[in-house]
């Protein structure tokens, strides 16, 4: 497993884990990891942008900008946050840990690009690019190898618009669960056709998987 930075400052690193459930259920006066996440979010884009620029000189403006969305999505920064055990530092109420906010994969992503703000504020711009090349970077190559260039959203479309010269678009179709853990349903759509559904905890989240479930009615 990769050794997490040493942070100067403690309670930034203990803010990047405080879901905004536990300050109803706490007398500590804390503040949620939502605004490190904003600024994590941003951080995270321009390094591997930067990164991937740097590495694939030969990759145009569509190729890299899927292979970063590859990277960054919510499926691959839950999968960064699982390999460095964030679960078990998250900072959630009652209602969350009973509806396994430990592995729920929209709060394990945002609690690494609260992890990853809070560093560049720690420690600056230079340690988050050694720690994204630890953890996240390494990824490139394996999609690069495999040609798995675009997501499923980027390929419908391709495929659509090949045939139909037209978008798909997405539709929630069902919400369940309460506020703070709610699943999405999401149909995939071609005009009024309905090619695939998708369930996930974010509504981007289960439109790829719609995405995906039409890519496989279309024979993709």
């Amino acid at each position: 497993m990769i050794n997490l930075p040493k942070f100067k400052n403690t309670k930034l690193f203990e803010q990047s884990f405080v879901h905004r459930s536990y300050l109803n259920e706490t007398k500590q006066k804390l503040a949620s990891n939502e605004r490190l996440e904003f600024l994590g979010d941003s951080i995270i884009s321009f390094v591997v942008s930067q990164s991937l620029y740097i590495k694939y000189p030969n990759f145009d403006e569509g190729i890299l900008t899927n292979l970063r969305s590859l990277l960054v999505n919510t499926k691959s920064l839950a999968g960064c946050a699982k390999e460095l055990d964030f679960g078990n530092y998250l900072k959630l109420s009652r209602g969350e840990e009973e509806s396994r906010g430990r592995q729920n994969q929209s709060l394990l992503a945002n609690s690494f690009e609260a992890f990853v703000g809070a560093l560049f504020l720690d420690q600056g711009i230079s340690q988050v690019s050694d720690f994204l090349n630890q953890i996240l970077l390494p990824k490139a190559d394996s999609y690069v190898k495999s040609k798995t260039f675009k997501d499923p959203k980027s390929l419908l479309q391709e495929r659509v618009q090949s045939q139909k010269q037209t978008s798909p678009s997405y539709k929630v179709v069902n919400e369940r669960g309460p506020a703070h853990a709610k699943t999405f349903t999401v149909g995939a759509y071609v005009g009024k056709i309905l090619l695939g559904k998708g369930e996930g905890k974010s509504k981007q989240e289960a439109e790829e998987n719609a995405a995906k479930e039409a890519l496989i009615a279309l024979g993709s």
